[in-house]
């Protein structure tokens, strides 16, 4: 790229054209990098190549639903990451991100017309599967596709933990906090159903600024009003009196130790049976307020949670375990798609250095060297001069030191004693 000279403008007083922004070959790498550090923990470590049929129903995967096969009108089904590969490659597909204890079912009954090639041998249907209008291609209480053709508004979809449909951050009754403040949201609609959150989310949801009002045209649009009455309201949510809410936070670290879910290792469920008090209970006797909105949460909210007797009941006939395991959480799923792929991640140099005998591994490990001091010295006068590398360039140069290495080659002798 050449730089215009002391910055005049040319000759007929036309303003200079910009100059193309230059990006390094660090810059380049340092982005594929980070995109594929995304990749991976979008897929969270799901087998790319064999179905996952045979582990059952998997706490969580990669999901996808096949429009070309199970369009609107049949009935819903998902399939796994490698069935999406090597069974629907040429079909329309949906991502599903990731559902929780999900067993693939590609080629089942529900299949008409096609056989799973990696594992025909499924049963008719899983029956411990749970479907939505996800599996179609549509989300949120609008039931819309996304993205959206006729939906100028930009809007960010966030996931509930209960019911795992996407939503738009405007149709969730209240504005979503900045995405860095919260880790999990519950939808309107599960919190209806868990009723029982309510207790907890003046000590640990995090408080919204704003609410949303839904107005004609069945389209939820954003109403947003800030009035002393609501900000009032806010404080006495999230505990406005400071040290009424350091004593409430002390008395529930008495029950819990503090956790995250951001680590690689999920920690233990753990029931302390020797609890003098229901910590729900206990809540619920102070007064909370109940909104017909969604709720958001930080990131290790769910160990916060009772563990009593009478709470582990509640949960299971809610159907709804989950909340109290921290490996449950889509932060643990991305972390060990991460972890596990870049265990998998071999050096392919180690790898070719394993298989040869010493002899064989000193002189590539000699001829590595080279190429990198000669690779290096040679793009390092294209950074000294600012000049950009172009593919004849890198062509001329593999050809002068394969050049190079024959000279060498033939010059050498060998004697035999």
């Amino acid at each position: 790229m050449e730089a215009a000279a002391g910055g005049a403008e040319p000759a007929g007083g036309c303003a200079a054209a910009p100059e193309e922004p230059v990006v390094s070959l660090a810059d380049v790498l340092a982005e594929n990098e980070e995109l594929e550090k995304e990749a991976r923990a979008v897929l969270g470590g799901s087998d790319h190549e064999r179905c996952s049929y045979s582990q059952g129903a998997v706490k969580r995967q990669a999901l996808y639903a096949c429009s070309t096969c199970t369009p609107p009108g049949e009935e819903p089904a998902g399939i796994c990451l490698a069935c999406s590969y090597e069974c629907h490659g040429t079909h329309k597909l949906f991502e599903l991100y990731t559902k929780r204890n999900f067993r693939c079912d590609c080629g089942n009954s529900k299949f008409k017309n096609l056989q799973c090639k990696l594992f025909p041998e499924k049963g008719k249907v899983n029956s411990g599967n749970k479907y939505n209008h996800n599996f179609y291609g549509l989300y949120c209480v609008c039931k819309r596709p996304y993205p959206d053709p006729e939906d100028e508004i930009p809007d960010e979809m966030i996931q509930c933990i209960v019911c795992e449909d996407w939503f738009h951050g405007r149709h969730l009754g209240a504005v979503p906090p900045e995405s860095g403040d919260f880790h999990e949201m519950v939808c309107q609609a599960c919190m209806n159903c868990c009723a029982f959150l309510w207790a907890y989310t003046s000590q640990l949801a995090v408080p919204t600024v704003t609410k949303v009002t839904s107005l004609e045209d069945e389209r939820i649009v954003l109403n947003v009003k800030e009035t002393e009455e609501q900000n009032r309201e806010i404080k006495k949510e999230s505990g406005g009196d400071h040290q009424g809410k350091i004593k409430e936070e002390e008395q529930v670290e008495q029950y819990n130790e503090p956790s995250t879910s951001s680590g690689s290792k999920c920690p233990e469920t753990v029931t302390k049976s020797d609890e003098p008090v229901c910590k729900l209970r206990e809540l619920q006797t102070k007064q909370s307020l109940k909104k017909d909105t969604a709720t958001f949460w930080p990131s290790n909210w769910r160990s916060k949670l009772c563990t009593c007797k009478d709470c582990l009941k509640m949960y299971s006939e809610l159907d709804v375990q989950f909340l109290i395991d921290e490996c449950d959480t889509v932060l643990a799923y991305e972390n060990k798609g991460t972890s596990d792929q870049e265990t998998d991640r071999r050096d392919p140099l180690m790898d070719t250095l394993n298989s040869m005998n010493r002899v064989q591994q000193v002189e590539l490990i000699c001829e590595y060297n080279d190429l990198k001091t000669e690779l290096t010295d040679y793009l390092r006068r294209f950074a000294d001069e600012g000049t950009v590398v172009k593919r004849e360039d890198i062509q001329q140069f593999f050809e002068e030191f394969q050049s190079r290495k024959r000279r060498r080659t033939n010059r050498m002798q060998y004697y035999c004693s």
